[in-house]
């Protein structure tokens, strides 16, 4: 039986509108876990957040908030927040490894202060409202930093560890660290949950066969670039032509509701340089869908895309060269 899927939060591609349109065309995604929102000393969510977290725009999923925040003041007044809207889950973003971000001793900069992150979790977990699940990298430089660090997150009750086997400075380049997905599951009883380059069906029957105490897998740019993903890797169809056309047709109408044209034309451009990877022959349209400035340049981009490329074969996300 495969295994959960969880579709990653990326900032500026998974949001409300997208969540929703994936949804009605490719059901199967467990959780979708809500790009990160950031409190602040004013205690208070901007209306992009609110927009973004608003249970009415999350209707019909099963949505988790994620908070990027090394301040646990700051992180239970937005669980408490969050726990008043309804939400029952929040997630903990301590893997992010923008250097703007971690900076601030935020995202995966919190893995650089270890006895910092304990009093931080040591706050929350006595008295958050509801479940918190943490989504973490490796460690900032080295592999063998996660040993201390899952020493720490095991004497919490993390609901579910989302571990991304690769360092802040490695960012998502080289070969993530799938030897200390063994050690979690050895040294603690935390559900944990695999995240990184999972890109086709085929990634993930493996990482679940080599790791079967693995509880579920969070896709990100997989599933972006091949949005039927979760269905193929549970035993269903593979994606098809037609119904990819469909989906990024509604999901451009979708945008063009919710947004100005150039807003909707740079939302559909980060979508669909992911999407491109499917197709045989993708360098050509991708460097086209990224210079596309006007909506019909970049709607001239896409059916041609659509006209003249035949999906691949195991179609998933490709890394640019």
């Amino acid at each position: 039986m495969a295994l959960p899927i969880e579709f990653a939060p990326l900032e500026g591609v998974t949001d409300a509108v997208f969540r929703r349109t994936h949804r009605a065309h490719f059901p199967g995604v467990s959780k979708y876990f809500i790009p990160f929102i950031s409190p602040t000393q004013n205690l208070r969510f901007t209306a992009r957040e609110l927009s973004a977290i608003s249970p009415e725009r999350n209707a019909g999923l099963f949505a988790v908030p994620q908070v990027l925040t090394k301040d646990a003041s700051h992180f239970l007044w937005a669980a408490q927040a969050l726990f008043d809207m309804g939400y029952g889950e929040v997630n903990l973003n301590a893997g992010c490894p923008s250097g703007t971000v971690t900076a601030k001793g935020k995202g995966a900069g919190m893995l650089s202060d270890v006895s910092a992150l304990s009093w931080f979790l040591d706050e929350v977990y006595a008295h958050a409202p509801l479940k918190v699940s943490i989504k973490t990298r490796i460690g900032i430089t080295r592999p063998e930093e996660f040993a201390r660090l899952l020493e720490v997150y095991a004497r919490y009750p993390v609901h579910e560890l989302i571990i991304h086997p690769r360092t802040r400075s490695e960012m998502y380049r080289g070969t993530p660290h799938r030897e200390v997905i063994a050690d979690a599951l050895d040294q603690t009883k935390l559900p944990i949950v695999f995240n990184g380059d999972l890109f086709t069906a085929a990634d993930c029957r493996a990482l679940e066969a080599a790791y079967p105490g693995v509880r579920a897998l969070m896709l990100g740019r997989g599933l972006i670039a091949n949005p039927a993903l979760a269905r193929e890797y549970a035993g269903g169809t593979p994606l098809e032509k037609d119904e990819l056309r469909a989906f990024t047709d509604d999901l451009l109408r979708a945008y063009l509701a919710e947004y100005p044209a150039n807003v909707a034309l740079g939302r559909m451009r980060e979508v669909m340089k992911h999407i491109v990877c499917c197709f045989e022959q993708p360098e050509k349209p991708r460097k086209a869908i990224r210079k596309a400035a006007k909506l019909t340049a970049y709607e001239d981009t896409v059916a041609a895309l659509f006209d003249g490329h035949d999906l691949r074969k195991n179609a998933g996300f490709l890394a640019e060269e």
